[in-house]
């Protein structure tokens, strides 16, 4: 299958950028080193071109409903101008996706949903449309830039009147962006950096990524690819849909109960609500390295007498902490922090923790 490219994708060759197959795009991996790219993040301002992502309008009378129906949090909580961390259960107990719900307005909401997921949730969504909700698949107009740093507020401030300081976590505003009107500035991420996600249409995002990089010029910003969005996700311990959540994992062994809501009813609700009240027999855990070692994906997790007891979900060499951390599923007496589990790397049993998340801790 052929890929798809992202507006920006010649920028991207055109600034050195290692261009790699991911959720059927063609998409920027690396400029320099994930290392340097990831330090960049954690201390200054980098800007990521995350335009794969997926985008629905959901409008009209019954576009609250319909989103009630389909996803675990409870949408009916938003105003305009807020943002809601939400999931699409199954019908057998599994996440068909997490999401972000946007308030746009009364009757009028944005979904936004992983790239390799998108036809699946559109046609997951469009199931449960029975009752006329309006509904628009905006994906492949969009562009997103996520500008994530401690310092991307001094970065960006310049190129919008909207007080960008001021804005709280998990809201957001529309106004005018690097010149163009009715810019979507939300106060999200996948760092634990801090910064925006900036969404323009396809046709203005070259002059918007321009003038970003040419703002954030004094603060040190440089573009950001995948390798380091995915270490700087580890270290807060964020979900990664198709690893540490799938179809077959459970919001509440995934630890998401807090965007479970049992005061509506939604897809396969009553099944939940029972595990929730029986109590699940895994769950996932942070886990550090306490011995030289990197764990990775599908890495069998054991306990001191080498019996299996889970699996590495996502796993990598912090570079902010310098020792080997990851995401796995436990049975529930190794899920306490401070259990001590071992990691089977090149058939030796490494000792590992259980620890709290994140395991980086921003003092920002």
């Amino acid at each position: 299958m052929e890929l798809k490219k992202i507006a920006l994708n010649d920028v991207h060759e055109a600034l050195g950028a290692k261009m790699v197959p991911f959720a059927g795009y063609n998409m920027p991996v690396r400029y320099s080193s994930d290392l340097d790219e990831h330090h960049t993040v954690r201390k200054a301002v980098g800007i990521f071109d995350v335009s794969h992502m997926g985008e629905f309008l959901v409008s009209g009378p019954q576009a609250l409903d319909l989103i009630q129906r389909v996803t675990t949090n409870d949408a009916s909580k938003l105003t305009p101008g807020k943002i809601q961390y939400s999931c699409l259960p199954n019908q057998e107990g599994g996440i068909v996706d997490d999401l972000l719900v946007y308030c746009l307005a009364p009757e009028e909401y944005m979904l936004v949903v992983n790239a390799s997921n998108i036809e699946k949730d559109w046609n997951w969504i469009n199931q449960f449309n029975t009752n006329g909700a309006e509904l628009k698949n905006i994906s492949d107009e969009m562009s997103l830039f996520a500008v994530q740093g401690p310092k991307a507020v001094d970065a960006l401030q310049s190129l919008t009147p909207v007080d960008l300081k001021n804005m709280v976590y998990y809201t957001f505003d529309k106004g005018t962006f690097a010149g163009q009107p009715d810019v979507i500035i939300s106060a999200t991420g996948y760092t634990g950096a801090g910064g925006f996600e900036i969404y323009v249409p396809n046709e203005s995002a070259k002059e918007v990524f321009q003038k970003i990089m040419e703002a954030g010029a004094e603060y040190g910003i440089k573009p950001i690819g995948l390798g380091a969005r995915d270490t700087l996700r580890l270290e807060m311990g964020y979900c990664l849909y198709g690893n540490d959540i799938t179809d077959s994992t459970s919001p509440l062994e995934a630890g998401l109960g807090w965007i479970t809501k049992f005061n509506k009813d939604f897809t396969n609700a009553q099944n939940l609500k029972t595990q929730k009240e029986q109590g699940v027999s895994r769950k996932l855990i942070g886990f550090e390295m306490m011995e030289q070692g990197i764990p990775r994906s599908h890495y069998e997790i054991v306990n001191a007498e080498g019996a299996t007891i889970g699996e590495v979900t996502s796993g990598t060499m912090s570079p902010s902490l310098g020792k080997g951390v990851g995401l796995g599923y436990v049975q529930n007496e190794f899920t306490a922090p401070g259990s001590e589990i071992f990691i089977k790397v090149r058939n030796k049993q490494l000792k590992a923790q259980v620890v709290k998340l994140p395991f980086y801790k921003p003092t920002v």
